[in-house]
């Protein structure tokens, strides 16, 4: 296991993903001053954006099916947990893009390749409106996975 997002598992199986990227952003606000520089105060944590990128070769890991369920999972609009296999446990985040490529088709239109990336948006853990709950279709697709 590479990493979850809620119960989705990255992995060979599913979405093996081959770069992190990761943003993160505080707000220091600047307040305008005559004949200095302007103060700037610290309001608090910014955006934290994580990306994902990878590539699927459907015959050897997983497909296009992996990327529909996340595509389900973002649909709902809630937040899930972003924990790394090695422990790292980043926070809530929201599925806020998909971005697919797909190469290299077979004579009836399935591919052989399909590259991603998806860009994930840390939420706050106050707003409990957000959180995901494992749904009739999410627990469906955790069986599969099992």
């Amino acid at each position: 296991m590479m990493m979850t997002y809620g119960m989705f598992v990255f992995g060979l199986e599913t979405a093996a993903y081959q770069e992190l990227q990761r943003a993160s952003s505080w707000r220091q606000e600047a307040q305008k001053r005559v004949g200095r520089r302007p103060a700037r105060q610290f309001l608090g944590p910014g955006d934290d954006t994580i990306t994902l990128t990878g590539t699927l070769l459907p015959a050897f890991t997983g497909g296009q099916q992996n990327l529909d369920e996340l595509r389900e999972m973002a649909a709902e609009g809630n937040a899930w947990p972003l924990i790394e296999g090695a422990g790292t446990h980043y926070g809530l985040f929201v599925l806020h893009r998909i971005n697919e490529r797909k190469s290299a088709f077979m004579r009836d239109g399935a591919a052989q390749q399909i590259e991603f990336d998806l860009t994930l948006e840390r939420v706050d853990e106050d707003n409990a409106s957000l959180f995901g709950q494992i749904t009739p279709a999410t627990l469906q697709a955790i069986t599969r996975l099992v």
